[in-house]
């Protein structure tokens, strides 16, 4: 995956169809948060789930959540939430 900046990063996240009507739904500060723990997900590949399995994870910032699985090239993000 290449990112706006045209860095390439390693590792993809795909998010589920509930997860981008969430971040739809949240306020700018709110959707800022929960992408920016996503993005500290991704970038610790060493404390994912095991690839391919039943296995999920989740991360906490100030006022969010993100729950994911992991596959090979990346994470999927099945659900997020914000309580600001």
């Amino acid at each position: 995956m290449i990112t706006s900046t045209g860095v390439r990063m390693p590792y993809e996240v795909d998010l589920a169809v509930e997860v981008e009507e969430a971040l739809k739904d949240l306020p700018e500060d709110g959707r800022q948060e929960v992408m920016g723990v996503i993005a500290a997900a991704l970038v610790r590949p060493d404390s994912w789930p095991p690839p391919g399995g039943w296995a999920g994870a989740v991360r906490f910032g100030a006022r969010s959540w993100v729950a994911f699985s992991a596959y090979v090239g990346g994470i999927v993000v099945y659900d997020v939430g914000w309580s600001g």
